[in-house]
Parts: C-alpha cells; structure tokens; sequence
C-alpha cells in the first residue's frame, strides 16, 4: 500500500493506494495527457457517489476505464 500526497484543486490531500493501482492511474493520465493531479482531481468531482472515499473512486474509476477502453 502505497500513501501519496496529491494536489486537487489547490487543496493538498492524501490517498493510500495499492502500487497496481497507482501503477495504472499514472499510466491512464499518460494516455490522457495531463497530470496525476489533474485526473484524480476529475475523479473526485465527476463521481456520483459522495460515499465512497477518494481513494475507492480512484479503484472504480481505473477498473471501468480499462473495461471501456481496452
């Protein structure tokens, strides 16, 4: 498990994620061409589910992206 501090919109959080998953959330914002930041800070707004805690979001939101773009 891995705890990384990130930047959302000028509000400085942190997320414990596995290495898979950060793994593959930098290698989504690669394909996408824009930062870490960026793509975690479009997560948390764009997710529909206030609930789930950002580092869940994170999960989710890897695994529907690689269903829907592979």
């Amino acid at each position: 498990m891995n705890k990384i501090s990130i930047n959302i919109d000028g509000h400085s959080t942190s997320i414990s994620i596995e290495k898979e998953f950060l793994d593959e959330l930098d290698k989504i914002s690669k394909e996408m061409k824009i930062s870490r930041n960026k793509l975690v800070s479009n997560i948390d707004k764009n997710f529909n589910a206030d609930t789930i805690n950002l580092s869940s979001k994170i999960r989710i939101y890897i695994l529907k992206y690689r269903i829907e773009n592979n």
